[in-house]
């Protein structure tokens, strides 16, 4: 069913859903109310906004969706994801709702914290209050205001004054589609505090098939001298909108790390912003976007530069197969007081097919004077020469291309730290443009 007034929809199901949220805390009823009053307020985006020139969001506007449903997954549907979930301990999610019988706390340092918002809401809730709150620095987004209206439960991650986590946390979500197009807000909250160290790997995947959007929110704080890194691997199905905006605020000397691996959903869009507010804050700032055919990925991301003597790297790679789009909008911003900057920037991407496209904008914006910044983008296809070279040695030319597609990734790819996971996802992005693996 098509709707006309976007707006009014979305304020009508916050209303309905009213009573779903009964017995919360004041302060988070509060919270909700400004934000959905936020998204009316902003309006469902239109190609008319700069930020959605590339993407159109009219048929997602168009689309009367409702609240995801409770739903169940069975533990060989989550085993048939083949994620090595035996590392660590991990939170699943089944349509934004904990799923506490897929979750294992097997191995958690009992000093960390890992739990969902609705455990810690009816136990600590003050705990959460800071965070979910705060709208910076999506303030202007509408659909991290439906997000913040809309999340019925999320993850929180706190890993304490100078612990060192040997063990990754997997904060994996799941999207079960029915039989009417739903929507799911899944949302979470990671606090590194001064001097930790940590692993994050968050997933998103649909078990079974239909229409269904996602629009997660997260956020992910590095306290002083912290470090942490985060692998979001994105597989979900054919029918799903993904919408995700995630958050980094890195503070003094602290250094954060974030590889994004897109691969599913008929269109994706991921809103990334680092916000380096610490003198000596480093991030790295990664990604790896795969489309094939009738896929439309978009990856916007800021990194703002406050404070001086930071750093900044970022890197991302788009492989683009049939008549597929990718678009790659990455801005640098360097902040008055922000001198000493050392800011790279670049993005490569390769198109398989003739009926593939790219629209790559990097962007500098610099308000200081003692700076090192650059930025730059390719677009290309495989070389001719490594093809015909591969093939004169008895390789087929199908095992050849993705011989070199598979090198082309393994750029992004070999980032993640996890010789399973980075073996899965390497796979994946094969099966994902051949159907196969090479032979070779």
């Amino acid at each position: 069913m098509s709707i006309a007034d976007p707006e009014r929809h979305w304020s009508e199901s916050f209303g309905a859903t009213a009573a779903a949220r009964a017995g919360e805390p004041a302060w988070l009823e509060a919270a909700r109310k400004t934000a959905i009053a936020r998204f009316v307020e902003l309006g469902f985006p239109t190609r008319r906004h700069e930020a959605w020139k590339y993407t159109n969001p009219a048929p997602i506007a168009n689309i009367a969706w409702t609240p995801a449903a409770a739903a169940s997954v069975s533990r060989a549907a989550l085993d048939a994801l083949g994620l090595p979930l035996a590392e660590g301990p991990h939170l699943v999610f089944v349509n934004g709702r904990l799923a506490a019988e897929l979750s294992s706390r097997a191995g958690l340092d009992p000093a960390l914290t890992l739990a969902s918002y609705g455990q810690l809401l009816a136990s600590e809730p003050a705990a959460l209050e800071s965070f979910l709150v705060r709208t910076e620095p999506f303030d202007d987004r509408a659909f991290a205001a439906l997000a913040r209206a809309f999340t019925t439960d999320g993850a929180f991650v706190r890993i304490p004054r100078e612990h060192h986590s040997a063990r990754p946390i997997w904060l994996v979500f799941l999207s079960v589609p029915g039989a009417e197009p739903a929507a799911a807000h899944p949302r979470f909250t990671v606090v590194a505090e001064a001097s930790s160290r940590a692993t994050i790997f968050e997933v998103h995947a649909t078990i079974g098939a239909g229409a269904h959007l996602s629009i997660p929110l997260s956020e992910i704080r590095a306290g002083e001298n912290a470090q942490v890194d985060h692998v979001k691997l994105q597989l979900e199905g054919d029918g799903a909108i993904h919408l995700g905006h995630g958050s980094f605020h890195v503070d003094r000397n602290a250094r954060l790390s974030s590889t994004l691996v897109s691969l599913g959903a008929s269109t994706a869009r991921h809103d990334l912003v680092a916000l380096l507010d610490g003198p000596g804050a480093e991030c790295a700032i990664d990604g790896l976007y795969v489309a094939r055919d009738g896929q439309h990925v978009d990856c916007r991301t800021t990194v703002d530069h406050r404070q001086p003597h930071g750093t900044s790297r970022e890197l991302w790679k788009g492989v683009l197969s049939g008549k597929s789009r990718g678009i790659f909008n990455g801005s640098v911003i360097v902040r008055q007081g922000a001198q000493k900057t050392d800011a790279q920037q670049k993005n490569e991407n390769l198109l398989l097919g003739p009926g593939a496209e790219i629209d790559s904008q990097p962007q500098l914006e610099i308000e200081a004077d003692d700076v090192k910044c650059s930025h730059g983008s390719t677009i290309g296809q495989l070389d001719e020469d490594a093809i015909f070279y591969l093939r004169s040695r008895g390789i087929g030319e199908a095992d050849a291309t993705a011989m070199l597609t598979r090198g082309f990734a393994a750029q992004i790819t070999e980032r993640v730290a996890s010789a399973a996971f980075r073996e899965r996802i390497e796979s994946l992005v094969l099966a994902r443009l051949f159907a196969r693996e090479p032979s070779a």
